[in-house]
């Protein structure tokens, strides 16, 4: 039998699959309908977890809560806390995920070579208030990846609450609007479009620029492609 895994971190739960691992429940947020809910990120269900009796339960310390991870550990539950903040994070954490969960296999994608688009770009993530990204984020490395430096780099925060008009005061070349974890809609990026009328305002899959690990090299090539295509204009 192989090792019975919870994963309650949607980029580890698409990571494990994809590694053949033998995932017995995820959260509501991994878009697996296909597998057992456990609750969610911040909220998970600890009875539901322990009736599994899985092997080992998959958090992050970014996107689940202490407090969780120490009533799991309190029953007696094994736990895996990754922190991704950066590309070679996600990549070391995909061999930490293979790893733990006994798979044999190791995924042959590598990182490509991407041109240096050599863009400044403001990140918003929500609304009401405005928030970025900081430089310590996994989002972060993604764009520096590219060659693409956050307007927001400079802050200690890694999620700074900005206003727009300073954002604009810093010129970007692009704003960069992922579809997570805000439902930007056209209202919005009319808002944007206003505010910094110099600047290419790009949709991206939220999903590219913040889900790590099994992804990360194709989410990579994708939003070079995208962003390269809007910086040229």
């Amino acid at each position: 039998m192989g090792v019975r895994v919870v994963s309650l971190v949607p980029s580890s739960t698409e990571t494990l699959l994809a590694l053949g691992a033998d995932v017995v429940a995820c959260t509501r947020f991994c878009e697996q309908p296909g597998l057992r809910h456990v609750g969610g990120t911040k909220n998970p269900d600890i009875e539901a977890i322990v009736e599994l009796r899985p092997d080992v339960v998959v958090m992050d310390r970014e996107e689940n809560r202490r407090e969780d991870h120490d009533e799991l550990v309190a029953r007696g539950i094994d736990v895996y806390a990754s922190r991704v903040v950066s590309v070679d994070d996600a990549m070391a954490a995909i061999d930490d995920l293979a790893v733990l969960a006994g798979s044999p296999r190791r995924p042959a994608e590598r990182i490509a070579d991407v041109t240096d688009l050599g863009a400044r770009a403001f990140v918003p993530i929500w609304r009401r208030p405005w928030m970025s990204i900081g430089a310590a984020t996994y989002g972060a490395s993604v764009l520096g990846h590219l060659g693409v430096e956050l307007v927001t780099s400079g802050s200690s925060d890694p999620y700074p609450t900005v206003e727009l008009a300073d954002m604009a005061a810093l010129a970007p070349d692009l704003v960069v609007v992922p579809s997570e974890p805000y439902d930007f809609d056209e209202r919005h990026l009319d808002e944007l479009r206003v505010a910094m009328p110099d600047a290419s305002i790009v949709s991206v899959d939220g999903r590219d620029l913040f889900w790590w690990g099994i992804r990360t090299p194709g989410a990579i090539g994708r939003l070079a492609d995208v962003l390269a295509v809007n910086r040229r204009r």
